[in-house]
């Protein structure tokens, strides 16, 4: 699905000073694209991610995610949106280590009360093309960085969200780990026809994207257009 800001201001207070780090920002995420946000830290890129997902609101302006109004919904409406439509993949996994793999990554879809069977076939599914089955019954603490990470990922993509929205996911991770991380991503959320924002510090984030932001000076730059040669923010 696409995602759009539409003239988005966004501000906070920060040790009693009121700081902003959006204003009348708009940018369009094209639907099914890997898309990557580059910037410096403290520039607003977390924020931003939190802003489409619904978690936090802009002050003006409208943020779409499809053909919804994210930030008119009431909050319980925004919850079960955020629920069925958008996934997240998060630097630190955020897996619960008293859960076993399977129940770290079938949570989320039983929560969105998805048939048990479709869950699990799912979530065999993925952690099939992660190479984690035989993990299945293991515990987090027992898994690498990377084997941890490769777990969050098929989490976020279990409940089949149309809005893959990923936070740094490689910056706990070495270099090798890391770049095995973002193909393993791209890959499959291209094979699933969903979109990818990701926010990322890698050098090597343009050889996945098909949309390049950076964020700074209170708005949202493109840097590379999409395959179709269209030019979009």
């Amino acid at each position: 699905m696409d995602v759009q800001l539409l003239e988005i201001d966004k501000s906070f207070d920060d040790s009693g000073t009121r700081r902003t780090i959006f204003s009348r920002t708009s940018a369009r995420f094209v639907s099914g694209s890997v898309c990557m946000i580059m910037g410096k830290s403290g520039v607003g890129k977390s924020s931003l991610l939190n802003l489409i997902s619904g978690i936090d609101l802009p002050d003006q302006g409208k943020i779409l995610v499809g053909n919804q109004c994210i930030n008119t919904m009431t909050d319980t409406n925004r919850t079960l949106f955020r629920r069925r439509h958008i996934g997240f993949i998060y630097q630190f996994f955020n897996l619960i280590p008293v859960l076993t793999v399977l129940e770290n990554v079938t949570l989320i879809a039983e929560l969105d009360k998805t048939a048990q069977k479709t869950c699990l076939t799912r979530a065999r599914a993925l952690l099939e093309q992660v190479g984690l089955w035989d993990r299945a019954q293991d515990f987090p603490e027992t898994l690498s960085g990377g084997e941890q990470q490769r777990v969050a990922i098929v989490r976020a993509l279990v409940n089949d969200p149309d809005l893959v929205l990923a936070d740094e996911p490689t910056g706990n991770l070495d270099q090798e780990a890391g770049r095995t991380i973002m193909e393993m991503i791209s890959d499959l959320v291209r094979k699933q026809n969903k979109t990818l924002i990701m926010v990322t510090h890698s050098p090597d984030a343009a050889v996945w994207a098909d949309q390049m932001f950076t964020v700074a000076d209170l708005t949202l730059t493109p840097l590379k257009q999409t395959s179709s040669g269209q030019t979009h923010g």
